[in-house]
C-alpha cells in the first residue's frame, strides 16, 4: 500500500483516538505493519503537518502515545476559545499538592499533610477531579491508606513524555523545603507554557 494511503488511514485513527493517543504498538497491530514503516509513516506525517504554515494540526509524542495536537503558534486563539470568566484556574494550595505528588509518589494524604503542614482534602479532591493524580494503591500497614500518583494527563498537561522529565530536586533538599521547590517548578513550567504559545 503507498505511503499517502498509510497516512490517511493513520490521521483517521489518531483523530479517531482523541486524547487517548496511540502507541506504536497499537499503530503497527491495527495497520498490521512492522514498527520502522510505522514510524516512517509517522515522521513524513509530522514533516507534512510541520512544513505546512496552513495547517492547524501537528503530531506529538507525549506519555509514550501519538496524538494530533495544535499547533503552538495558534495558541491565542485557541485560549479565546476556552476562556470563559468562569474558567477555575488550580489554586496554590492544589499547585504544591500536586507537586509534592509528582516528587513523591507513591505518597498518602498523611504524608502530603506532614510535608504541607495543612489539610489537603480539598486540594486532593480538585486534583483527582481534573484527573491530573489518581489513587493508585493501598499502603501497607493500619489503615492501608490510599497511595496517590500522577495521571497520563499530568503528563499530557505539562508536555511530559514521562515522570523523569521533571526539573530535578537538590539533593541536599529537605522535605520543609519541597513547597519552595514546588513552586519553582509550577514558575518554570508556566513560563514554558507561555515561552511556547
Amino acid at each position: 500500500m503507498e505511503i499517502e494511503k498509510w497516512k490517511g488511514i493513520l490521521e483517521s485513527l489518531l483523530f479517531a483516538a482523541g486524547d487517548e493517543g496511540l502507541s506504536l504498538k497499537q499503530i503497527t497491530s491495527v495497520l498490521e505493519i512492522e514498527e520502522i514503516q510505522a514510524n516512517t509513516i509517522l515522521a513524513e506525517m509530522q514533516r507534512d503537518y510541520d512544513q505546512d504554515e496552513h495547517r492547524g494540526i501537528t503530531i506529538v509524542q507525549l506519555a509514550g502515545v501519538y496524538q494530533l495536537a495544535t499547533k503552538k503558534e495558534h495558541a491565542e486563539y485557541l485560549k479565546k476559545l476556552v476562556e470563559s470568566p468562569g474558567t477555575a484556574h488550580l489554586s496554590q494550595a492544589a499547585l504544591e499538592t500536586l507537586a509534592i505528588v509528582a516528587y513523591k509518589q507513591p505518597i498518602t494524604r498523611t504524608e502530603i499533610e506532614e510535608i504541607r503542614g495543612v489539610k489537603t482534602e480539598r486540594p486532593l479532591h480538585t486534583l483527582s477531579s481534573r484527573a491530573l493524580i489518581k489513587e493508585i494503591g493501598r499502603a501497607e500497614g493500619t489503615g492501608r491508606a490510599f497511595l496517590y500518583g500522577t495521571t497520563k494527563e499530568f503528563l499530557d498537561y505539562f508536555g511530559l513524555k514521562n515522570i523523569n522529565e521533571l526539573p530535578p530536586l537538590p539533593e541536599s533538599m529537605e522535605e520543609d523545603d519541597l513547597q519552595e521547590d514546588a513552586d519553582l517548578f509550577f514558575e518554570k513550567i508556566q513560563e514554558t507554557m507561555k515561552i511556547d504559545e
